[in-house]
């Protein structure tokens, strides 16, 4: 591998990195397409590089997050079991529904979780009003304060996620972009919490499948190495641009993501690509 392809692989590394520690949707939406598009890689193996990607940019996102009390470990660990449920759901449901039909619904929900999250306030409480099992909060440094919230729907929120897992296993597009609104705005998680968790969650599902494309040889380790390298130095960057992020910008800028994503699928839907 010559220094210019190895740059340029690190570079991809960093973007996935940056976006996925940023929102919390791992990056692979932006790994996937890139290596195949303009490496002309096998979208098999595609995918098999961008789980090791994700690893890298959930580890050194939920190292800083963790540390900080951001990610709700207890939440996080709870949603990915429906989550898993559902993403081998999703599997087996693949094989009975158009992709070009459920392309078209997961555009919709992106639409209108986006929509929801530009225009929906955040409930945020005092942390000295809340305690329970379900009250949390964690030092904006932004706002220089404690920020409190209280979990809310947690059983509904749980079978969103594994709808969530579904969709997502379904058309490729981590999860993360369904779960972040659900938690943000179905369970009353701040945004940076909720990003913050899904990082977390994120690591573990795509570790699972990148074990499985190793053990049957299925990754360049390469290719794989230098996405690795970048994702881990882009999470640390983007963990640095959250903290210098409000909330509200954050929101907005997730719900303008939503609405990218959701367009590109639409095009893709419709022949475009």
């Amino acid at each position: 591998m010559g220094p210019e392809l190895l740059f340029s692989l690190i570079l991809v590394g960093v973007l996935a990195g940056v976006t996925g520690a940023l929102f919390g949707i791992g990056g692979g939406m932006l790994i996937v397409p890139i290596l195949v598009i303009f490496y002309g890689l096998a979208a098999k193996d595609a995918a098999a590089i961008s789980l090791v990607g994700i690893v890298a940019t959930s580890v050194g996102a939920s190292a800083v997050y963790v540390d900080k009390g951001i990610s709700n470990i207890r939440l996080g660990l709870f949603l990915e079991i429906t989550t898993v449920i559902g993403a081998i759901a999703g599997v087996v449901a693949a094989t009975y529904i158009s992709n070009a039909a459920l392309t078209v619904i997961f555009s919709l929900v992106l639409v209108y979780s986006g929509a929801k999250m530009i225009f929906n306030p955040e409930l945020a409480v005092e942390p000295g009003d809340c305690s329970g099992k379900r009250c949390f909060t964690y030092y904006d440094d932004v706002q220089k304060k404690d920020v409190g919230y209280q979990i809310r729907n947690t059983k509904s929120g749980a079978a969103m996620c594994t709808v969530a897992g579904v969709l997502a296993s379904m058309t490729g597009i981590g999860g993360g972009a369904i779960k972040v609104p659900i938690m943000n705005l179905h369970m009353h998680v701040p945004i940076k919490a909720a990003a913050a968790t899904s990082n977390y969650m994120i690591g573990i599902t795509a570790f699972a499948g990148a074990v499985l494309y190793f053990a049957m040889g299925d990754i360049s380790l390469t290719f794989a190495g230098a996405v690795a390298v970048g994702g881990f130095i882009g999470s640390m960057i983007g963990t640095k641009i959250t903290s210098h992020v409000d909330g509200k910008s954050l929101k907005r800028y997730f719900s303008v993501l939503l609405f990218f994503i959701a367009t590109v699928m639409m095009m893709d839907a419709g022949g475009l690509f």
